[in-house]
């Protein structure tokens, strides 16, 4: 249940404290006092849309925190360990939402981030909220077999998402059939030209390394020429063949033979004339190197010309399917595969034709069971709304779920679910949308919330106005089931009627109040002369008067005798 609600700068709020308890809470207040923001505000801690017009006018950021105590902590306690969220010893959980103006929104539970689809997963067991524009979900038929697979037990469940997990498998395989069922010359063209690309890649004959020798091979061939003319002058200039030129190795010699003559002078002359010695050696040996290589060095412009077409073959086919020699034979090999698929389609698409059908029979084989499962949840649940709407003051009425089947297969089966309601002795049993006021809505809405509190364990309901268009016995009647759940519910109630106020455990009073062109919202715990004023003010307006409070004392007398 949530204990403490913390709201800080959000609409019209600028701080508000509230502590709830156990049982019924009810919060009363004059129609734009802000009772609704207190509901939005539990909504966006569970983990709903966040829009930052909702942030209180000069803030950069509205905060909201919800206070939680598990009671059953096992189920939560899984889900906050898978998340590696660390849990409070005293099983309380507190979750915050910080809502910025840059349009950011941040949600943590016990300190830690967490993503919105998270909250998500832990709050939905936390509280369910019904407000007005839950009504839309009865008068909207393709809600209606999600209603009624909301009683289902686990074996249903199960079965169910089975049912939901074939007929996705059976979706894929019809796209992945109609892919394959290209018209025959729109086939045959495609064959054509997969079969032109991978022959033109294989008939270049491409190897992984070779663009990098060809160009080597091509830069030393296309300049060939200023390669011997450089090679040609440097060797000139180490051993000149030439009579009256001095080349590099002659000076060595010249030098050498310099040295041999005074050597024997001084001892230390002999390592500078080995070293002499050693380096003539060196020089003749690159001459010899260099003459090798010039002399292996031809012009052949036949291979000139072979190795640019070679580079241009290569440059054509990257331009093309790849911008390297490897991502071409990767666009090759995928080519390949996409003309064997096109080669074996007819194969494959009997393949494909045949998994369907099998699938499909399991799909008609289950989808028969789940629909008997679903005949029986009804038959109890009409059961079930009939004794409840029977005590919510709608004596004539019959409730009945309406089965038809679908031609083909959804994600939920064959069936086509609506519920039909008669108000009236006499009636035909009609669709929800074409007959019910309101007040009854109201009604039937509260018969389905206070059957399905008894299946989902969730320990917190919000009603938000549950009570809009009723009013008298009726309101009495309502007061009286909410009353009823919240024996096993935390239940926080929204409400404008004295006869549900008056069964409040905990009696809330929300007030807005404008100060210097400011407005703000506060929230009251009223005691019991406290709650007196405010019924009498719902049962009879602004001016309060000594009979209306007489008449609200009496109420909240009588109610003592109820709640026992």
């Amino acid at each position: 249940m949530i204990v403490e609600l913390n709201i800080e700068n959000f609409a019209i709020v600028e701080k508000l404290h509230i502590n709830f308890n156990k049982g019924l809470n009810v919060l009363t207040g004059e129609t734009g006092a802000g009772k609704s923001i207190i509901v939005e505000a539990i909504s966006l801690i569970l983990g709903g849309r966040a829009n930052k017009d909702l942030i209180r006018t000069g803030y950069d950021k509205a905060i909201l925190e919800g206070l939680f105590f598990l009671e059953d902590s096992k189920k939560i306690e899984k889900i906050l360990k898978k998340y590696g969220i660390e849990n409070d010893n005293n099983n309380y959980m507190l979750i915050t939402r910080e809502l910025h103006s840059t349009g950011r929104s941040v949600s943590r539970i016990n300190g830690r981030t967490v993503t919105v689809n998270m909250l998500d997963n832990i709050t939905k067991h936390l509280i369910d909220i019904h407000g007005q524009h839950e009504h839309q979900s009865l008068l909207n038929t393709e809600s209606h077999i999600d209603i009624i697979d909301s009683f289902g037990d686990k074996s249903f469940n199960k079965l169910k998402e089975k049912v939901a997990s074939d007929y996705m498998k059976v979706l894929n395989l019809r796209k992945k059939l109609k892919e394959l069922s290209l018209e025959e010359m729109e086939r045959d063209r495609e064959i054509d030209i997969l079969k032109y690309q991978i022959e033109e890649i294989d008939s270049a004959k491409l190897s992984q390394d070779e663009e990098k020798d060809i160009l080597n091979e091509y830069n030393k061939l296309n300049n060939a020429k200023d390669i011997v003319s450089s090679l040609g002058q440097s060797i000139n200039i180490l051993q000149s063949k030439e009579y009256d030129s001095f080349s590099t190795i002659d000076s060595l010699n010249e030098v050498i033979s310099l040295i041999e003559k005074i050597k024997e002078n001084d001892i230390q002359l002999d390592k500078s004339y080995e070293e002499l010695l050693n380096i003539n050696y060196e020089l003749q040996d690159i001459t010899r190197n260099l003459n090798t290589y010039m002399d292996n060095l031809a012009l052949d412009n036949k291979r000139l010309e072979f190795l640019e077409d070679r580079i241009n073959t290569i440059n054509k086919l990257k331009k093309k399917y790849g911008n390297t020699i490897n991502e071409i034979f990767i666009y090759r090999d995928k080519m390949y595969s996409k003309l064997q698929l096109f080669l074996n389609m007819e194969e494959e698409i009997q393949e494909i034709k045949d998994d369907i059908k099998k699938i499909e029979d399991i799909l008609k084989i289950n989808c028969g069971v789940l629909t008997d499962k679903r005949k029986l949840i009804s038959k109890k649940l009409e059961n079930n709304i009939f004794r409840e709407l029977q005590e919510l003051n709608m004596k004539d009425i019959v409730f009945k779920v309406d089965f038809k089947e679908y031609d083909y297969f959804t994600v939920s089966g064959v069936d086509k679910v609506e519920f039909l309601i008669s108000t009236n002795p006499g009636e035909k049993l009609k669709p929800l949308s074409k007959i019910v006021s309101g007040g009854e809505m109201s009604r039937i809405m509260l018969a389905f919330k206070s059957i399905l509190a008894e299946y989902d364990y969730i320990p917190c309901l919000i009603f938000d106005e549950i009570d809009t268009g009723i009013s008298g016995r009726t309101a009495q009647v309502v007061g009286e089931k909410i009353n009823k759940i919240s024996k096993n519910h935390q239940v926080i109630c929204i409400s404008h009627l004295p006869q549900i106020a008056a069964l409040a455990d905990m009696h809330f009073a929300i007030s807005k109040k404008s100060t210097n062109n400011k407005t703000s919202v506060k929230v009251k715990k009223l005691d019991y002369e406290e709650r007196i004023n405010e019924l009498a003010r719902l049962l009879g307006g602004v001016n309060l008067t000594n009979t209306t409070k007489l008449h609200a004392k009496e109420m909240l007398e009588l109610t003592k005798k109820i709640k026992k």
